[in-house]
């Protein structure tokens, strides 16, 4: 794999889960100001944006690499996910929840490996 592909692999995931904590965030502040606020009218879009080059850069991964090998890095997505939650949306990790993405990692490196 070249280091170019790799940066596409690596932007399309960061850009899944920056649009996801952004969408959360975004939620949040809807259940206290509304829908019609225009703060957050544009976290909604920005969070659409950046799902949508997500998107795009995968479709354009998928013509040139396998769907076994493209997904264990989209597993990843769950991992970064949960510690970014918990670090910028100050969201609590259960026991559970924490073995649940170790279980996760286990599972991608096994995938990865084969």
């Amino acid at each position: 794999m070249s280091a170019l592909a790799f940066f596409f692999i690596v932007v399309s995931l960061l850009s899944f889960v920056v649009a996801q904590l952004i969408l959360k965030r975004a939620m949040e502040f809807s259940a206290t100001t509304g829908l019609r606020n225009s703060r957050f009218v544009s976290l909604v879009a920005i969070g659409v944006a950046l799902m949508t080059v997500s998107f795009f850069l995968t479709l354009g991964l998928l013509q040139r690499f396998d769907l076994s090998y493209l997904y264990p890095f989209q597993g990843l997505s769950v991992i970064f996910i949960t510690l970014l939650a918990a670090v910028v949306l100050k969201e609590k990790l259960s026991a559970r929840l924490t073995l649940g993405a170790l279980l996760i990692t286990a599972g991608i490196v096994l995938v990865s490996m084969s």
